[in-house]
């Protein structure tokens, strides 16, 4: 029952996808007091409760150990994480709106985006990798990337389907999309625990040292 479960994120998630179309930035504001060096926004797996998850906490916790004294916040996306995973449509039109806010109020801010399984999903859809779902109505503006350090994801369902984060033209030099082998989420495997190791394995290390060259 597990197995099918998991296929059918790495099936649903990719499905769901398709074209929207991009906003018109609003203009940046004055860095507000209390703005971190840099903020994490991160979506967690499916049917993991409200937060970062076991892979974002993990993966934030490190990140802080690698960036000296800058300060580091934690934006935990707000979306289902359920079984239906046409509700990813809201965890992106959620983590859009804060990355904006963040944007306007604090632009010097270093923005981090991540996410686990379909957490990743939603992280592929902000970025239009393959392409934004349907559902998503508040793409990022043009001017992103100008506040986007980095991208991390694990067990991105797009990367099963060779779209990992890392053939955008737009992030890939600035993202690392990490698939743990046996993974069938991501990749041919069929090691359905291999889906939950990203953390013991040493992967949530791997990536923040990655995101901490960066910002």
């Amino acid at each position: 029952m597990k197995i099918d479960l998991v296929r059918r994120l790495a099936a649903a998630a990719a499905a769901v996808l398709a074209p929207a179309a991009l906003l018109i930035a609003p203009a940046p504001a004055a860095q507000a007091q209390g703005c971190p060096d840099i903020e994490v926004v991160f979506a967690r797996g499916t049917d993991e409760p409200p937060g970062l998850g076991r892979v974002g906490g993990a993966f934030v916790d490190s990140l802080r150990g690698r960036v000296g004294n800058r300060s580091v916040g934690a934006y935990a996306v707000n979306y289902p994480a359920s079984w239906d995973f046409l509700a990813a449509a809201l965890g992106a039109n959620d983590a859009s709106a804060h990355i904006q806010y963040m944007m306007a109020n604090c632009p010097a801010t270093r923005l981090v985006l991540g996410g686990y399984s379909q957490g990743a999903a939603v992280i592929d859809v902000i970025a239009a990798v393959p392409v934004p779902a349907v559902g998503f109505t508040n793409p990022l503006p043009p001017n992103t990337p100008d506040f986007v350090a980095a991208l991390a994801v694990f067990g991105n369902p797009s990367t099963k389907l060779g779209l990992p984060l890392t053939v955008s033209p737009v992030w890939g030099p600035r993202s690392i999309d990490l698939c743990i082998g046996g993974d069938p989420v991501c990749g041919p495997g069929d090691d359905i625990p291999a889906h939950s190791n990203y953390a013991p394995a040493g992967l949530t290390n791997q990536a923040a040292a990655f995101v901490a060259g960066l910002v």
